[in-house]
């Protein structure tokens, strides 16, 4: 694609932007930054991946997919903002699941340990797991909130913190993830999946891409139910002093 051809995509910018404008939706601010800001961010990405490509080198590696994780915790925070410790927790869940997954990747040989493997399919399980533990804080503070009173009385008749936090924490948990699972079942009947179309788009194999598509798939899977049954696990305890008591969400501190 030429720089031309690029341009000439900015009409996808101006649709949304005159009807919100039409429409009075209030939306034209956010639409030019977002689109601004992708234009940036992914055109230098583009160029900082090129750069570590020729490079071959695990240092940078390292570097990108710290970058990416810091990202992500950095956005998903914000959501947590009622937990104690949400940034530590946040971080280590993401490092967890990039760890893991790139160890049995890399262990079993499915993928050869290079930045052009690596880099992208890293991208795209710290992206997913960023935007399950939103999905879930979200979900979860929303869960302890509205069943206060039923935590309480639990606490009240001797239960312990897990046991009186167990329903929301279950609801948060198949809350999160079920977007994840259902959107696996139409997938390819209703949608083509990006890195798939990238792919055949490319010049690529189509039973390859497929093939690659089935991992990218299978990985997200996992992603989903770990960084939500994880994150949950490690947040919990923060919402209940010493004592054992559920603390008052304006006491909350991160």
């Amino acid at each position: 694609m030429s720089y031309l051809n690029l341009s000439l995509t900015l009409i996808f910018v101006l649709i949304p932007f005159f009807l919100s404008k039409h429409f009075k939706l209030g939306l034209e601010k956010d639409t030019v930054i977002a689109a601004v800001r992708s234009i940036i961010q992914l055109l230098a990405v583009g160029y900082i991946l090129q750069f570590v490509f020729e490079s071959e080198s695990y240092i940078f590696i390292i570097l990108m997919v710290l970058l990416m994780i810091g990202a992500a915790v950095q956005n998903a925070r914000k959501k947590g903002v009622s937990i104690r410790g949400i940034t530590w927790k946040l971080i280590v869940t993401y490092s967890f699941i990039e760890i893991l997954t790139q160890s049995i990747l890399i262990g079993l040989k499915i993928i050869p340990p290079t930045a052009q493997y690596i880099i992208p399919i890293s991208g795209m399980l710290i992206g997913n797991s960023m935007v399950l533990s939103i999905l879930f804080l979200n979900r979860f503070t929303s869960e302890v909130e509205n069943r206060r009173d039923e935590t309480e009385l639990i606490l009240t008749l001797g239960g312990t913190p897990k046991q009186s936090i167990h329903h929301s924490l279950m609801a948060a948990i198949r809350a999160s993830t079920i977007p994840t699972i259902e959107s696996q079942k139409t997938i390819g009947l209703v949608q083509l999946p990006g890195m798939m179309s990238g792919q055949i788009i490319a010049g690529a194999d189509p039973v390859q891409a497929v093939m690659f598509q089935l991992l990218i798939i299978f990985l997200l899977l996992t992603t989903a139910v770990i960084t939500s049954i994880m994150l949950g696990f490690l947040s919990y305890p923060s919402l209940f002093n010493e004592r054992m008591q559920l603390i008052k969400s304006n006491k909350i501190k991160r």
